[in-house]
């Protein structure tokens, strides 16, 4: 299993735990949330606590809750700017459908528990 990040979202998130003057990596997860059922979540890992997985890509740690693993698996983390926007995006490949405002999603029926 693994996540990784693109060289722009690393270069973001060194920049972000920089800024903070602490912290260890890009927590990433899902919740249920939007009209397809799930929606990404990110925050700032200062530890990495005993129900997460951590790993490395490009010299910048990501974690991950064990449970969202099957989810997340295989998946590419960007950071990306639209005028006055930006945010992180994933390139998720078990991803099925989205809804119009892509700020939700379902997943392919083989990794749904």
């Amino acid at each position: 299993m693994a996540i990784t990040l693109t060289e722009y979202a690393a270069n973001h998130v060194k920049q972000q735990l920089a800024k903070r003057g602490k912290g260890l990596a890009l927590r990433v997860g899902i919740k249920k949330s939007g009209c397809s059922g799930f929606a990404y979540t990110f925050d700032y890992a200062d530890e990495v606590r005993a129900d997460e997985k951590f790993f490395d890509s490009l010299n910048v740690g990501i974690v991950v809750n064990v449970n969202n693993l099957p989810f997340l698996d295989g998946s590419q983390v960007d950071f990306v700017k639209d005028g006055l926007n930006s945010t992180f995006k994933f390139n998720n490949p078990n991803i099925d459908n989205a809804c119009g405002c892509g700020e939700s999603f379902s997943f392919k029926e083989q990794v749904k528990t």
